[in-house]
């Protein structure tokens, strides 16, 4: 009677373990415990989808695909607000770490938009960087605006923060490389997990490239297959 019992306990023990495992491993952890960086995301962080936007703003097809969110923010806002979406920017100096030609502003515009982070300002910096890199150099030029670009220093990317109104401390960190640790563990991160720029996760769709000759209706395009998915 009693060897039954013990039995049946240890049955019913490995059945509760068994019921843990498996709730544990339906269980969809939050966009909280995902998001790499909340300075990064727009939207509601309890949002029902999430789009990660890999990025550089030394990759043309990057600043393609944000310049046209950036020229529609308002309607933007809007639709990621009715569609109950959390969108992040997964920044990196990655082509300069892992392209082929590692341009060095890939390096400096990621310690420039950092810095602005490090002040709460990345939104502002990096819608900023955006539209200036693709109405100065993109926009006409597409992809062989690249090597004119890449020739611009530091300079440039304090002085971006200057129109913005961020002043010798943010100067100062450019300078200094400070958030350079940071960065270069998100673009390790990031090669683990893409091997282009841009490259996009929403829901589960995922994509890569974007052309400089698309608009805005293609950037809902990708948004609304990760809906779709």
């Amino acid at each position: 009677m009693q060897k039954g019992l013990r039995i049946g306990a240890i049955i019913a023990i490995v059945i509760v373990i068994f019921a843990a495992i498996i709730t544990s491993m339906n269980v969809k952890p939050s966009n909280a415990e995902i998001v790499w960086d909340k300075d990064m995301t727009i939207g509601n962080l309890d949002a029902k989808n999430y789009f990660i936007i890999y990025s550089d703003i030394m990759c043309p097809y990057c600043v393609a695909f944000e310049n046209a969110i950036f020229e529609n923010e308002e309607s933007f806002e809007e639709y990621i607000e009715q569609n109950d979406i959390l969108v992040e920017v997964r920044l990196s100096d990655f082509l300069y770490r892992y392209g082929e030609s590692r341009p060095i502003n890939s390096h400096y515009s990621a310690i420039a938009t950092y810095c602005a982070k490090n002040e709460g300002r990345f939104w502002d910096y990096y819608r900023t960087a955006i539209t200036t890199v693709w109405n100065d150099y993109f926009k006409a030029l597409g992809k062989s605006a690249f090597s004119q670009l890449n020739s611009v220093g530091k300079s440039y990317w304090i002085d971006l923060g200057k129109k913005i109104g961020l002043g010798e401390e943010f100067a100062s960190c450019v300078r200094n490389d400070s958030p350079v640790e940071e960065i270069k563990q998100n673009a390790a991160k990031s090669s683990k997990l893409v091997s282009s720029m841009p490259y996009f996760k929403f829901n589960n769709y995922t994509s890569s490239g974007f052309d400089t000759s698309w608009g805005y209706e293609y950037v809902l395009m990708y948004f609304q297959a990760g809906l779709d998915s």
